[in-house]
Protein backbone atom coordinates (compact mmCIF):
# COMPACT_ATOMS: atom_id res chain seq x y z
CA UNK A 1 0.00 0.00 0.00
CA UNK A 2 1.38 3.73 -0.79
CA UNK A 3 2.46 5.29 1.87
CA UNK A 4 0.27 8.35 1.44
CA UNK A 5 -2.76 6.25 1.67
CA UNK A 6 -0.99 4.83 4.95
CA UNK A 7 -1.15 8.24 6.36
CA UNK A 8 -4.42 9.31 4.79
CA UNK A 9 -5.82 6.36 6.50
CA UNK A 10 -4.54 6.81 10.11
CA UNK A 11 -5.53 10.68 9.74
CA UNK A 12 -8.87 9.45 9.21
CA UNK A 13 -8.79 7.32 11.98
CA UNK A 14 -7.90 9.99 14.40
CA UNK A 15 -9.87 12.41 13.20
CA UNK A 16 -12.79 9.40 14.27
CA UNK A 17 -11.28 9.31 17.36
CA UNK A 18 -11.03 13.17 17.77
CA UNK A 19 -14.57 13.99 17.32
CA UNK A 20 -15.90 10.90 19.17
CA UNK A 21 -14.14 12.27 22.35
CA UNK A 22 -15.34 15.79 21.81
CA UNK A 23 -19.18 14.24 21.59
CA UNK A 24 -18.24 12.35 24.68
CA UNK A 25 -16.64 14.64 26.70
CA UNK A 26 -19.75 17.59 26.11
CA UNK A 27 -21.92 14.66 26.84
CA UNK A 28 -20.66 14.43 30.28
CA UNK A 29 -20.43 17.70 31.04
CA UNK A 30 -23.88 18.43 29.97
CA UNK A 31 -25.35 15.00 32.35
CA UNK A 32 -22.73 16.23 35.31
CA UNK A 33 -22.74 20.11 35.04
CA UNK A 34 -25.06 19.98 38.89
CA UNK A 35 -22.73 17.16 40.79
CA UNK A 36 -19.56 18.53 39.43
CA UNK A 37 -20.22 22.04 40.51
CA UNK A 38 -20.28 24.18 37.40
CA UNK A 39 -23.25 26.01 35.99
CA UNK A 40 -26.03 23.79 34.38
CA UNK A 41 -25.04 23.80 30.41
CA UNK A 42 -27.45 24.66 27.78
CA UNK A 43 -27.48 22.43 24.99
CA UNK A 44 -24.81 24.73 22.56
CA UNK A 45 -25.71 24.37 18.58
CA UNK A 46 -22.37 26.66 18.16
CA UNK A 47 -20.88 23.07 19.56
CA UNK A 48 -22.88 21.28 17.62
CA UNK A 49 -21.61 22.89 14.28
CA UNK A 50 -18.14 22.95 15.17
CA UNK A 51 -18.22 19.23 15.75
CA UNK A 52 -20.08 19.44 12.37
CA UNK A 53 -17.59 21.31 10.54
CA UNK A 54 -14.94 19.64 11.94
CA UNK A 55 -16.15 16.83 10.83
CA UNK A 56 -16.97 17.87 7.30
CA UNK A 57 -13.24 20.22 6.87
CA UNK A 58 -12.05 16.26 7.99
CA UNK A 59 -13.41 14.27 5.04
CA UNK A 60 -12.35 17.00 2.59
CA UNK A 61 -9.03 16.80 3.27
CA UNK A 62 -9.06 13.28 3.52
CA UNK A 63 -10.55 13.24 0.35
CA UNK A 64 -8.43 15.56 -1.36
CA UNK A 65 -4.96 13.78 -0.58
CA UNK A 66 -6.57 9.99 -2.01
CA UNK A 67 -7.39 11.97 -5.12
CA UNK A 68 -4.23 13.12 -5.35
CA UNK A 69 -2.80 10.00 -4.33
CA UNK A 70 -4.85 8.38 -7.19
CA UNK A 71 -3.69 10.84 -9.69
CA UNK A 72 0.03 11.23 -8.92
CA UNK A 73 0.47 7.40 -8.29
CA UNK A 74 -1.13 5.64 -10.57
CA UNK A 75 -1.83 8.42 -13.54
CA UNK A 76 -4.27 9.34 -15.19
CA UNK A 77 -6.02 7.20 -18.13
CA UNK A 78 -7.27 7.84 -21.49
CA UNK A 79 -8.49 4.45 -23.09
CA UNK A 80 -6.48 2.02 -21.97
CA UNK A 81 -3.43 4.30 -21.93
CA UNK A 82 -1.73 5.41 -19.20
CA UNK A 83 -0.53 8.98 -19.05
CA UNK A 84 2.65 9.87 -17.32
CA UNK A 85 2.84 14.37 -16.89
CA UNK A 86 5.08 16.77 -14.90
CA UNK A 87 2.45 15.71 -12.54
CA UNK A 88 3.17 12.29 -11.69
CA UNK A 89 5.64 11.69 -8.94
CA UNK A 90 9.35 11.91 -9.75
CA UNK A 91 11.14 11.13 -6.32
CA UNK A 92 12.29 7.92 -7.73
CA UNK A 93 14.21 9.44 -10.66
CA UNK A 94 17.94 10.16 -11.41
CA UNK A 95 18.53 13.87 -10.37
CA UNK A 96 20.31 14.93 -12.69
CA UNK A 97 18.34 17.24 -14.95
CA UNK A 98 18.91 15.41 -18.70
CA UNK A 99 17.34 12.94 -20.76
CA UNK A 100 13.14 14.85 -20.53
CA UNK A 101 13.07 13.67 -23.93
CA UNK A 102 14.78 10.25 -24.86
CA UNK A 103 18.35 10.58 -25.82
CA UNK A 104 18.97 11.06 -29.66
CA UNK A 105 22.36 10.82 -31.47
CA UNK A 106 24.77 8.45 -33.32
CA UNK A 107 26.65 5.16 -31.68
CA UNK A 108 29.43 2.93 -33.33
CA UNK A 109 29.13 -0.38 -32.23
CA UNK A 110 25.74 -1.85 -35.11
CA UNK A 111 27.79 -0.81 -37.77
CA UNK A 112 31.37 -0.58 -36.97
CA UNK A 113 31.87 -2.50 -34.12
CA UNK A 114 35.54 -2.54 -32.22
CA UNK A 115 36.62 -1.10 -35.98
CA UNK A 116 36.42 2.96 -34.23
CA UNK A 117 38.97 5.38 -33.97
CA UNK A 118 39.43 9.38 -33.85
CA UNK A 119 39.02 10.24 -37.13
CA UNK A 120 35.83 8.32 -38.02
CA UNK A 121 34.22 9.68 -34.48
CA UNK A 122 34.89 13.38 -35.79
CA UNK A 123 34.09 12.28 -39.74
CA UNK A 124 30.33 11.39 -37.78
CA UNK A 125 30.48 14.47 -35.84
CA UNK A 126 30.81 16.70 -39.35
CA UNK A 127 28.41 14.53 -41.09
CA UNK A 128 25.51 15.08 -38.05
CA UNK A 129 26.11 18.57 -39.39
CA UNK A 130 26.27 18.52 -42.37
CA UNK A 131 23.86 16.55 -43.15
CA UNK A 132 21.28 18.30 -41.14
CA UNK A 133 20.82 15.39 -38.74
CA UNK A 134 22.10 18.04 -35.55
CA UNK A 135 19.30 19.72 -36.93
CA UNK A 136 16.31 17.91 -36.16
CA UNK A 137 17.84 16.85 -32.66
CA UNK A 138 20.40 14.55 -33.05
CA UNK A 139 23.00 15.33 -30.72
CA UNK A 140 25.05 12.45 -28.81
CA UNK A 141 28.00 11.13 -31.06
CA UNK A 142 28.82 7.83 -28.95
CA UNK A 143 32.11 5.13 -28.46
CA UNK A 144 31.23 2.51 -28.01
CA UNK A 145 33.29 -1.15 -27.08
CA UNK A 146 37.02 -0.83 -28.34
CA UNK A 147 38.19 2.85 -27.12
CA UNK A 148 40.91 2.17 -24.65
CA UNK A 149 43.96 0.04 -23.74
CA UNK A 150 43.66 -3.32 -22.64
CA UNK A 151 45.20 -2.68 -19.28
CA UNK A 152 44.77 0.69 -16.98
CA UNK A 153 47.98 3.16 -16.54
CA UNK A 154 50.46 2.75 -13.30
CA UNK A 155 47.45 4.83 -11.11
CA UNK A 156 44.77 2.69 -12.27
CA UNK A 157 43.22 4.88 -14.72
CA UNK A 158 41.66 4.01 -18.38
CA UNK A 159 43.82 4.82 -21.28
CA UNK A 160 42.23 5.37 -24.38
CA UNK A 161 44.11 3.06 -27.46
CA UNK A 162 47.00 5.21 -28.53
CA UNK A 163 46.67 3.37 -32.01
CA UNK A 164 43.23 4.26 -32.58
CA UNK A 165 42.82 7.52 -30.22
CA UNK A 166 46.37 9.21 -30.07
CA UNK A 167 45.20 12.80 -29.08
CA UNK A 168 42.84 11.18 -26.42
CA UNK A 169 39.62 11.61 -25.50
CA UNK A 170 39.53 15.41 -24.32
CA UNK A 171 40.72 16.57 -27.50
CA UNK A 172 37.77 14.37 -29.10
CA UNK A 173 35.22 15.54 -26.84
CA UNK A 174 36.41 19.49 -27.36
CA UNK A 175 36.30 18.84 -31.34
CA UNK A 176 33.05 17.14 -31.03
CA UNK A 177 31.58 19.98 -28.46
CA UNK A 178 32.59 22.39 -30.77
CA UNK A 179 30.09 20.77 -33.27
CA UNK A 180 27.66 22.08 -30.93
CA UNK A 181 27.92 17.86 -30.25
CA UNK A 182 27.88 16.11 -27.00
CA UNK A 183 30.42 13.23 -26.89
CA UNK A 184 29.33 9.83 -25.42
CA UNK A 185 31.66 6.74 -23.83
CA UNK A 186 31.26 3.28 -23.28
CA UNK A 187 32.03 1.16 -20.39
CA UNK A 188 31.13 -1.67 -18.82
CA UNK A 189 29.50 -2.73 -14.85
CA UNK A 190 31.88 -5.50 -14.54
CA UNK A 191 36.03 -6.37 -14.69
CA UNK A 192 35.96 -6.31 -18.65
CA UNK A 193 33.87 -5.03 -20.80
CA UNK A 194 32.15 -7.06 -23.87
CA UNK A 195 35.03 -7.00 -26.03
CA UNK A 196 37.05 -8.46 -23.69
CA UNK A 197 39.51 -5.88 -25.45
CA UNK A 198 39.77 -3.28 -22.29
CA UNK A 199 38.94 -3.23 -17.98
CA UNK A 200 35.32 -2.87 -17.02
CA UNK A 201 34.92 -0.39 -14.22
CA UNK A 202 34.02 -2.63 -11.42
CA UNK A 203 35.86 -1.30 -8.45
CA UNK A 204 37.03 1.53 -10.52
CA UNK A 205 33.52 3.82 -10.70
CA UNK A 206 34.57 6.82 -8.89
CA UNK A 207 38.02 6.60 -10.75
CA UNK A 208 36.40 6.30 -14.13
CA UNK A 209 33.61 8.53 -13.37
CA UNK A 210 36.02 11.38 -12.54
CA UNK A 211 38.32 10.16 -15.88
CA UNK A 212 35.35 10.45 -17.91
CA UNK A 213 34.38 14.43 -15.96
CA UNK A 214 37.65 15.22 -16.42
CA UNK A 215 37.27 14.67 -20.26
CA UNK A 216 34.09 16.52 -21.27
CA UNK A 217 32.36 13.31 -21.50
CA UNK A 218 28.54 13.83 -21.43
CA UNK A 219 26.99 10.60 -21.46
CA UNK A 220 27.97 6.87 -20.68
CA UNK A 221 26.88 3.64 -21.70
CA UNK A 222 27.56 1.16 -19.23
CA UNK A 223 27.58 -2.95 -20.43
CA UNK A 224 26.77 -5.50 -17.91
CA UNK A 225 30.03 -8.41 -19.06
CA UNK A 226 32.02 -9.97 -16.68
CA UNK A 227 30.11 -8.94 -13.97
CA UNK A 228 31.24 -11.28 -11.46
CA UNK A 229 27.43 -12.14 -10.46
CA UNK A 230 27.41 -9.33 -8.41
CA UNK A 231 23.54 -7.86 -8.25
CA UNK A 232 23.14 -5.43 -11.16
CA UNK A 233 21.14 -2.67 -8.68
CA UNK A 234 24.65 -2.39 -6.61
CA UNK A 235 26.94 -2.24 -9.46
CA UNK A 236 24.58 0.24 -11.60
CA UNK A 237 23.66 2.17 -8.47
CA UNK A 238 27.69 2.31 -7.38
CA UNK A 239 28.23 3.79 -11.44
CA UNK A 240 25.03 6.38 -10.63
CA UNK A 241 26.17 7.62 -7.59
CA UNK A 242 29.92 8.01 -8.77
CA UNK A 243 28.56 10.27 -11.69
CA UNK A 244 26.44 12.46 -9.34
CA UNK A 245 29.77 12.99 -8.16
CA UNK A 246 32.03 13.66 -10.79
CA UNK A 247 30.64 17.50 -10.87
CA UNK A 248 29.31 17.49 -14.60
CA UNK A 249 26.13 16.33 -15.39
CA UNK A 250 26.61 12.75 -17.60
CA UNK A 251 23.68 11.05 -19.55
CA UNK A 252 23.62 7.03 -17.86
CA UNK A 253 22.60 4.79 -20.01
CA UNK A 254 22.28 1.27 -18.38
CA UNK A 255 22.94 -1.87 -20.81
CA UNK A 256 21.71 -4.43 -18.47
CA UNK A 257 20.05 -6.56 -21.06
CA UNK A 258 16.71 -6.37 -19.14
CA UNK A 259 17.68 -9.16 -17.78
CA UNK A 260 16.51 -8.55 -13.83
CA UNK A 261 13.94 -5.96 -15.25
CA UNK A 262 15.62 -3.16 -14.91
CA UNK A 263 12.13 -0.96 -15.27
CA UNK A 264 11.00 -1.74 -12.07
CA UNK A 265 14.56 -0.49 -10.34
CA UNK A 266 16.52 1.44 -12.50
CA UNK A 267 14.83 4.86 -12.91
CA UNK A 268 16.15 5.98 -9.72
CA UNK A 269 19.70 4.85 -10.90
CA UNK A 270 19.81 5.83 -14.88
CA UNK A 271 18.13 7.93 -17.46
CA UNK A 272 17.38 4.92 -19.54
CA UNK A 273 17.63 1.09 -19.71
CA UNK A 274 17.89 -1.51 -21.73
CA UNK A 275 14.96 -4.11 -21.37
CA UNK A 276 16.22 -6.69 -23.96
CA UNK A 277 19.00 -8.09 -25.51
CA UNK A 278 21.23 -7.20 -28.84
CA UNK A 279 19.40 -5.70 -31.68
CA UNK A 280 19.92 -7.07 -34.97
CA UNK A 281 19.64 -5.82 -38.43
CA UNK A 282 17.05 -8.75 -38.87
CA UNK A 283 12.99 -7.70 -39.20
CA UNK A 284 12.71 -11.08 -36.69
CA UNK A 285 15.12 -9.71 -34.64
CA UNK A 286 13.19 -5.99 -34.45
CA UNK A 287 9.55 -7.39 -34.07
CA UNK A 288 10.54 -9.75 -31.29
CA UNK A 289 12.65 -6.74 -29.55
CA UNK A 290 9.54 -4.44 -29.79
CA UNK A 291 7.20 -6.79 -27.91
CA UNK A 292 9.62 -7.25 -25.01
CA UNK A 293 10.02 -3.60 -25.31
CA UNK A 294 6.04 -2.86 -24.82
CA UNK A 295 5.59 -4.82 -21.95
CA UNK A 296 7.45 -1.99 -19.53
CA UNK A 297 5.78 0.53 -21.45
CA UNK A 298 4.47 1.96 -17.84
CA UNK A 299 7.68 2.55 -16.46
CA UNK A 300 8.96 5.09 -19.23
CA UNK A 301 8.66 8.56 -18.07
CA UNK A 302 10.58 12.04 -18.41
CA UNK A 303 14.08 11.84 -17.33
CA UNK A 304 13.39 8.05 -17.40
CA UNK A 305 13.08 5.78 -20.75
CA UNK A 306 12.83 2.16 -21.98
CA UNK A 307 15.62 1.17 -24.37
CA UNK A 308 15.04 -1.51 -26.77
CA UNK A 309 18.10 -0.86 -28.21
CA UNK A 310 19.74 1.51 -30.46
CA UNK A 311 18.60 2.13 -34.63
CA UNK A 312 19.54 -0.39 -37.69
CA UNK A 313 17.71 1.61 -40.24
CA UNK A 314 20.51 2.64 -43.21
CA UNK A 315 22.52 -1.19 -42.18
CA UNK A 316 21.11 -3.15 -45.25
CA UNK A 317 19.30 -6.02 -43.64
CA UNK A 318 15.57 -5.20 -44.01
CA UNK A 319 14.07 -3.23 -46.38
CA UNK A 320 13.33 0.74 -46.50
CA UNK A 321 9.74 -0.47 -45.32
CA UNK A 322 10.65 -2.61 -42.78
CA UNK A 323 13.28 0.12 -41.61
CA UNK A 324 10.17 2.84 -41.70
CA UNK A 325 8.27 0.61 -39.29
CA UNK A 326 11.52 -0.18 -37.00
CA UNK A 327 12.22 3.99 -36.92
CA UNK A 328 8.02 4.47 -36.69
CA UNK A 329 7.74 1.98 -33.72
CA UNK A 330 10.70 3.41 -31.73
CA UNK A 331 9.52 7.24 -31.80
CA UNK A 332 6.22 6.21 -30.69
CA UNK A 333 7.54 3.80 -27.48
CA UNK A 334 9.72 7.07 -26.59
CA UNK A 335 12.92 4.57 -27.58
CA UNK A 336 16.42 6.95 -27.68
CA UNK A 337 17.04 7.33 -31.08
CA UNK A 338 20.52 6.52 -31.57
CA UNK A 339 21.26 5.87 -35.21
CA UNK A 340 23.73 2.59 -35.87
CA UNK A 341 24.78 3.02 -39.51
CA UNK A 342 27.60 4.74 -41.17
CA UNK A 343 26.16 8.11 -41.78
CA UNK A 344 29.19 9.59 -43.54
CA UNK A 345 27.79 7.26 -46.67
CA UNK A 346 23.95 7.10 -46.07
CA UNK A 347 21.46 7.36 -48.91
CA UNK A 348 19.15 9.79 -49.63
CA UNK A 349 16.31 7.14 -48.70
CA UNK A 350 17.95 6.63 -44.98
CA UNK A 351 18.27 10.11 -44.64
CA UNK A 352 14.41 10.67 -45.15
CA UNK A 353 14.03 7.83 -43.21
CA UNK A 354 15.74 9.28 -39.97
CA UNK A 355 14.99 13.13 -40.37
CA UNK A 356 11.37 13.10 -40.57
CA UNK A 357 10.78 15.70 -37.86
CA UNK A 358 7.00 14.59 -37.70
CA UNK A 359 7.82 11.29 -36.84
CA UNK A 360 10.59 12.59 -34.44
CA UNK A 361 8.31 15.07 -32.68
CA UNK A 362 6.24 12.41 -31.53
CA UNK A 363 9.39 10.62 -30.20
CA UNK A 364 10.58 13.92 -28.29
CA UNK A 365 6.76 15.12 -27.11
CA UNK A 366 7.11 16.96 -23.61
CA UNK A 367 4.05 14.62 -22.41
CA UNK A 368 6.52 11.62 -22.13
CA UNK A 369 4.17 8.82 -22.25
CA UNK A 370 5.43 5.25 -24.31
CA UNK A 371 2.65 4.41 -26.99
CA UNK A 372 2.27 0.81 -26.70
CA UNK A 373 0.23 -1.71 -28.35
CA UNK A 374 -3.12 -1.60 -28.26
CA UNK A 375 -4.72 -3.97 -30.71
CA UNK A 376 -4.22 -6.95 -32.33
CA UNK A 377 -5.91 -9.15 -35.08
CA UNK A 378 -3.42 -12.13 -36.01
CA UNK A 379 -0.52 -10.05 -37.67
CA UNK A 380 -2.19 -6.63 -37.90
CA UNK A 381 -1.80 -4.13 -35.00
CA UNK A 382 -2.44 -0.81 -33.85
CA UNK A 383 -0.23 1.15 -31.43
CA UNK A 384 -0.93 3.94 -30.17
CA UNK A 385 -0.18 6.70 -27.18
CA UNK A 386 -1.50 10.20 -26.01
CA UNK A 387 0.66 13.53 -26.72
CA UNK A 388 0.48 17.01 -25.22
CA UNK A 389 -2.72 19.22 -26.25
CA UNK A 390 -5.07 15.77 -26.26
CA UNK A 391 -3.54 14.52 -29.57
CA UNK A 392 -2.44 10.88 -30.06
CA UNK A 393 -0.20 8.95 -32.13
CA UNK A 394 -1.01 5.61 -33.74
CA UNK A 395 0.41 3.26 -36.10
CA UNK A 396 -1.12 0.65 -38.08
CA UNK A 397 1.44 -1.99 -38.21
CA UNK A 398 1.13 -5.10 -40.67
CA UNK A 399 3.26 -7.80 -39.50
CA UNK A 400 1.76 -10.49 -41.54
CA UNK A 401 2.80 -11.34 -45.51
CA UNK A 402 0.04 -9.99 -47.48
CA UNK A 403 -1.82 -6.63 -48.15
CA UNK A 404 -4.56 -5.95 -45.31
CA UNK A 405 -6.88 -3.28 -44.09
CA UNK A 406 -6.43 -2.33 -41.04
CA UNK A 407 -8.43 -0.24 -38.57
CA UNK A 408 -8.70 1.72 -35.23
CA UNK A 409 -11.72 2.38 -34.12
CA UNK A 410 -11.47 5.23 -31.28
CA UNK A 411 -11.81 3.90 -28.02
CA UNK A 412 -8.94 1.40 -28.87
CA UNK A 413 -6.67 4.51 -28.70
CA UNK A 414 -8.27 6.44 -26.17
CA UNK A 415 -10.69 8.61 -28.07
CA UNK A 416 -14.21 9.12 -27.36
CA UNK A 417 -16.30 7.92 -30.16
CA UNK A 418 -17.66 11.22 -31.10
CA UNK A 419 -14.61 13.08 -30.98
CA UNK A 420 -13.91 14.57 -34.52
CA UNK A 421 -9.71 14.51 -35.54
CA UNK A 422 -7.90 15.75 -38.10
CA UNK A 423 -5.36 12.86 -39.03
CA UNK A 424 -2.17 13.75 -40.44
CA UNK A 425 -0.18 11.07 -42.08
CA UNK A 426 3.50 11.73 -41.20
CA UNK A 427 5.22 9.70 -43.93
CA UNK A 428 2.83 11.03 -46.79
CA UNK A 429 2.51 14.38 -45.51
CA UNK A 430 -0.82 14.47 -46.11
CA UNK A 431 -4.29 15.15 -43.38
CA UNK A 432 -7.22 14.13 -44.08
CA UNK A 433 -9.97 16.83 -42.21
CA UNK A 434 -12.78 15.65 -39.87
CA UNK A 435 -12.33 12.20 -39.45
CA UNK A 436 -14.78 10.69 -36.65
CA UNK A 437 -15.00 7.36 -35.26
CA UNK A 438 -12.44 5.32 -36.55
CA UNK A 439 -9.51 5.49 -38.74
CA UNK A 440 -8.83 2.33 -41.68
CA UNK A 441 -5.90 2.30 -44.12
CA UNK A 442 -4.48 -0.33 -46.85
CA UNK A 443 -1.15 -1.54 -45.04
CA UNK A 444 1.49 -3.43 -47.60
CA UNK A 445 2.79 -6.54 -46.03
CA UNK A 446 5.87 -5.43 -43.57
CA UNK A 447 4.62 -1.92 -43.79
CA UNK A 448 3.07 0.37 -41.44
CA UNK A 449 1.07 4.23 -41.47
CA UNK A 450 1.90 6.78 -38.77
CA UNK A 451 -0.89 9.22 -37.81
CA UNK A 452 -1.15 11.82 -35.44
CA UNK A 453 -4.51 12.98 -34.55
CA UNK A 454 -5.45 16.16 -33.51
CA UNK A 455 -9.21 16.40 -32.13
CA UNK A 456 -11.29 19.46 -33.06
CA UNK A 457 -11.69 21.60 -30.31
CA UNK A 458 -15.16 21.31 -30.34
CA UNK A 459 -16.62 17.45 -29.82
CA UNK A 460 -19.63 16.43 -30.96
CA UNK A 461 -21.80 14.63 -28.44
Amino acid sequence: MPTLVKCTLALCFFCCFLDLSCLLAARFLLSNSRRIGIAPMAPSSSSGCFLVFFWIFSLMFISSLLLANSATVNGPQVGNIELTDSARIRRNLLDNGLGLTPQMGWNSWNHFHCHINETLIKETADAMVSSGLAAVGYTYINLDDCWGELNRDSRGNLVPKASTFPSGIKALADYVHSKGLKLGIYSDAGTQTCSKTMPGSLGHEEQDAKSFALWGVDYLKYDNCANTGISPKERYRKMSKALLDSGRPIFFSLCEWGEEDPATWAPGIGNSWRTTEDIKDSWESMTSIADRNDKWASYAQPGAWNDPDMLEVGNGGMTTEEYRCHFSIWALAKAPLLIGCDIRSMGNVTFELLSNKEVIAVNQDKLGVQGKKVKKDGDLEVWAGPLTNKKVAMVLWNRGSALANITAYWPDIGLKPSTIVDAQDLWAHSTETSVQDQISAEVDSHACKMYTLTPHTTVQH
